[in-house]
């Protein structure tokens, strides 16, 4: 039995698809059961990570876990929670978590990063098998424009000469899938990117071409995107670390890792499918 947190999510509902396809037992601890859709064949159980009394009948028989931490929020509960996951997984047992490139260190304790960096530790001397997923960019946070493609053609953002190599979610769980299932990849910090680097100017473009109608990028100055975040419930400093970083990526591109490939034997999935993989989500007729 595997457990899945965050299996109604963007990464975890293709952890569970592609676990049930290789016929694995699977568990999606959620803090809703009573709403939870998840695929025919998987068990649904309910629990909260930041309460880790809840966790016993999650955990109860698994054999594994595809760890989604809901980063910041449950920190403070994170020792407790692991040391449980940890006692009912054993040494022959394996976690999977799905942390971020760049997390180290060095990460301030109270950001993303400095989150991901505090969970690989507690993982790391957990005693299970570990496996770090540490992905880029995203593909669906190009889902922020969403609204703007749909009602008016036109996103008006910061920092459109940023450019990243974003990644499809299906190949993330596909390299997690790879790391529960598999041998040799304990201990591995998998660092995970698509397979080409776009600007976010030509990823507009590439949404358009997927809901086949053109959308157009306006230049937006950073000051009045970061005003814009704040308004829709972005703390500050999250918010100022986001556009730092994309400001960053106008001159330092993050590079290109064939790692999909190697770990799963597929190449890693290029923006233009993923963008035709949601056109719907932008506006594309049904």
């Amino acid at each position: 039995m595997i457990l899945v947190t965050g299996g109604t999510g963007n990464v975890g509902r293709h952890v569970v698809a592609q676990l049930l396809e290789r016929g694995a037992g699977v568990r999606v601890l959620t803090r809703s059961p009573a709403s939870a859709v998840v695929p025919e064949g998987a068990e649904v159980a309910g629990g909260d990570l930041a309460d880790p009394t809840t966790l016993d009948a999650a955990l109860e028989g698994v054999a594994s876990v595809f760890l989604v931490w809901p980063t910041l929020s449950a920190d403070q509960a994170a020792p407790v929670t692991i040391e449980a996951i940890a006692k009912r997984v054993g040494h022959a047992g394996r976690i999977v978590y799905l942390s971020s490139n760049g997390a180290s260190g060095d990460a301030g304790p109270e950001t993303i990063l400095g989150s991901h960096a505090l969970l690989e530790r507690l993982i790391e001397r957990s005693g299970p098998e570990w496996t770090f997923l540490r992905p880029g960019g995203f593909a669906t946070n190009t889902l922020m424009w969403a609204s703007q493609i749909r009602d008016t053609g036109v996103v008006r953002w910061a920092h459109g000469a940023a450019s990243r190599p974003l990644i499809h979610e299906r190949d993330i769980a596909a390299v997690g899938v790879s790391a529960l299932t598999g041998e040799g990849h304990g201990g591995a910090r998998y660092v995970l990117t698509g397979p080409e680097t776009l600007t976010q100017v030509e990823q507009v473009h590439a949404i358009g071409e997927a809901i086949g109608r053109p959308v157009r990028w306006e230049e937006l100055a950073p000051e009045s995107a970061l005003q814009e975040m704040i308004a829709q419930g972005w703390p500050a400093a999250l918010a100022e670390g986001v556009l730092g970083a994309h400001a960053q990526m106008v001159t330092a591109t993050e590079p290109v890792t064939s790692t999909v490939e190697e770990v799963t034997g597929a190449p890693a999935t290029p923006f233009r499918q993923w963008a035709t993989d949601h056109a719907k989500d932008f506006g594309a007729p049904a």
